[in-house]
């Protein structure tokens, strides 16, 4: 809540993959007038739960979970759709008397609910095809060192293995002659709303590791294959949808269409999620505002943050 005259004040709850972001959150929730809005590009799905580490339903009955499951597979979710739904949520719970924290590592959707959107030009699909059809003769890592010339930030937090994203980044530059990057650093109708913004530091590289690999063996003993074949099975999800390219589900779909091995699957699965997390660590050590809470005991220092916040 705030004070008459003051801007509304929003929590944002940042951190990598596996670093306790939603335990956090939970914990927040059951000791303070907080509720969570969920900043994840791959828990907006129905239908993919263990692959994204969804909160199971004793979770969400404890600490309700906004944005979560709000489309299907099939559909494309994009940052801008994330950010009208995630305004029309924090504007509810500021109504109910209650303040947002926004959770997850989706750091673009963080960005594009902070600062706005800049106007970016509308898909060429001659530009488009073209350079589909180059990323099929010569593979994705020409487009993306292409990138890198033109764009190098862009580059910097687009993986090679991401095409669309490469492909839109190179679509933008020769749509605009400007870098996409620059043109996202323009923003346009940035939140208005104070921002409180918390971070959960990431555990040494060995202990990071060694979590996300006993994260993955968990998932798999859950199910996760079996979630993947259901998805597969209904006919109308193509590989190269956004959804099914999230990291584990990519993997795991090439894995059961006979493209590698179960050990190749679980071995890629484990580094994309590794390098998921350095980049995720590398955007937010560029984040302006930043408050770290300590990986060991992250509770004490966020209750005292958040309390202050909310009262």
């Amino acid at each position: 809540m705030s004070l008459p005259g003051e801007r509304p004040r929003v929590l944002f709850l940042m951190g990598a993959t596996a670093t306790g972001k939603t335990q956090l959150a939970v914990e927040l929730v059951a000791r303070l007038p907080l509720e969570i809005v969920s900043v994840d590009s791959a828990m907006v799905y129905r239908g993919m739960d263990i692959g994204t580490a969804k909160p199971d339903r004793a979770t969400l009955a404890r600490a309700p979970h906004r944005l979560i499951d709000v489309c299907d597979p099939a559909e494309a979710y994009s940052a801008a759709r994330f950010r009208e739904d995630a305004r029309r949520e924090i504007e509810e719970v500021l109504a109910a008397g209650r303040t947002p924290l926004l959770v997850g590592g989706t750091m673009l959707y963080f960005k594009a609910l902070e600062s706005g959107l800049a106007a970016l030009p509308p898909a060429d699909p001659g530009v488009r095809a073209r350079l589909a059809a180059e990323a099929s003769l010569f593979g994705p890592e020409r487009l993306h060192a292409r990138l890198a010339q033109v764009d190098p930030a862009a580059a910097a937090r687009i993986h090679p293995n991401d095409p669309q994203r490469v492909q839109r980044a190179l679509e933008v530059w020769e749509l605009t002659g400007r870098p996409l990057s620059d043109l996202q650093a323009d923003g346009a109708d940035p939140l208005p709303y104070d921002v409180v913004k918390l971070a959960c530091a990431p555990p040494p590289r060995d202990a990071l590791h060694e979590r996300i690999a006993l994260r993955f063996a968990r998932m798999l003993e859950e199910g996760l294959e079996g979630e993947v074949a259901a998805l597969l099975a209904r006919g109308d999800l193509a590989p190269d949808l956004p959804s099914l390219r999230s990291v584990g589900y990519r993997q795991v779909v090439r894995h059961l269409m006979g493209e590698c091995d179960r050990q190749t699957m679980v071995e890629r699965a484990i580094h994309a999620t590794r390098q998921l997390a350095k980049r995720q660590a590398t955007w937010l050590r560029a984040t302006a505002g930043l408050v770290w809470l300590d990986a060991r005991d992250p509770l004490p220092d966020a209750l005292k943050i958040v309390a202050a916040t909310a009262s």
